[in-house]
């Protein structure tokens, strides 16, 4: 990266950081055990003693996953991720909200595990109300696998912003005014998994899973939830209030840090866009790729 991108990176990320922490309102404890429930394989999930950390582990007889024992609707919510070292092809690393219905709304982080020393694959989609075909992937511009780096999704009534170390990589905005649909009505939980994705993951299910140097870790720290915990009434989520700060005006769109930022990831590290595939949609593409995205 040039030092001049360098300096404006930084910049946007510490103004974002003041703000984040100047408004929050948590309603997580941090501790992984009072927040979340395993759903899947918990002979394959491990937590510390202390309850601020938690790993997942991918082996030949399963996959492993959490969901957070409330649901909501909008808010922030951050975690901190550390990807599976080494080879990792074939697997899928999920960070989520879903509302877990037949019609689901869904917000997606899917790291696509990779060969070792290529540059690792954030996959991120939007569903609504059942339908997705909305994604978009970007190459990390740093090793993911060697730290934990912060992974977010805000997701208010004005748009929704997918987030890498407080660096917005994407945005979904309501459009519902103009005929787009958005999840707005559905509560949805936070979510995270490890699982088998040999078939599609890597270079399009061309780099298999390598069995043989498993077991494959996961690892988690450090979660926030910022957010309006669901309690039946949709009223309630969507009032204004200094402790939902994430419906305020200030957070409608992004701000001139944060579109720099935005830019500065579609400019060099956008590989795939739903929206520039024209082929895929047979040139008539989604209605919100024509709108504003801030």
């Amino acid at each position: 990266m040039k030092g001049s991108s360098r300096i404006i990176l930084l910049i946007g990320i510490i103004f974002i950081k003041l703000i984040s922490i100047s408004l929050a309102s948590i309603v997580s404890t941090g501790d992984f055990n009072k927040d979340f429930f395993v759903t899947w394989s918990p002979s394959h999930v491990n937590t510390s003693a202390d309850g601020r950390s938690r790993t997942l582990k991918l082996d030949q007889d399963s996959g492993s996953g959490f969901a957070s024992n409330d649901m909501f609707l909008f808010g922030q919510f951050d975690m901190q991720i550390k990807l599976i070292p080494g080879y990792s092809a074939g697997t899928v690393v999920g960070f989520y909200l879903s509302s877990n219905q037949p019609n689901r709304d869904e917000l997606d982080f899917e790291f696509l595990g990779n060969v070792e020393g290529q540059p690792y694959i954030l996959q991120t989609n939007v569903y609504v109300d059942g339908f997705d075909d909305r994604e978009q992937r970007i190459k990390l511009w740093f090793d993911p696998t060697k730290d934990f780096h912060t992974y977010s999704i805000l997701w208010n009534l004005h748009q929704i912003v997918f987030m890498v170390d407080w660096v917005p990589i994407r945005t979904y905005r309501n459009h519902a005014d103009e005929g787009v649909a958005f999840p707005r009505w559905q509560p949805m939980a936070l979510q995270a998994s490890l699982w088998d994705g040999d078939s599609w993951a890597s270079r399009g299910g061309k780099d298999k899973i390598d069995w043989s140097i498993g077991p494959f870790i996961a690892s988690f720290q450090n979660h926030k939830i910022d957010a309006c915990v669901w309690n039946g009434n949709p009223r309630f989520c969507r009032a204004d209030s200094p402790t939902k700060w994430w419906n305020n005006d200030q957070s409608s769109s992004l701000t001139w840090a944060q579109r720099r930022l935005y830019k500065w990831v579609r400019k060099n590290h956008l590989i795939y866009d739903y929206c520039e595939d024209g082929p895929r949609f047979q040139t008539n593409l989604p209605k919100e790729c024509s709108l504003p995205k801030y």
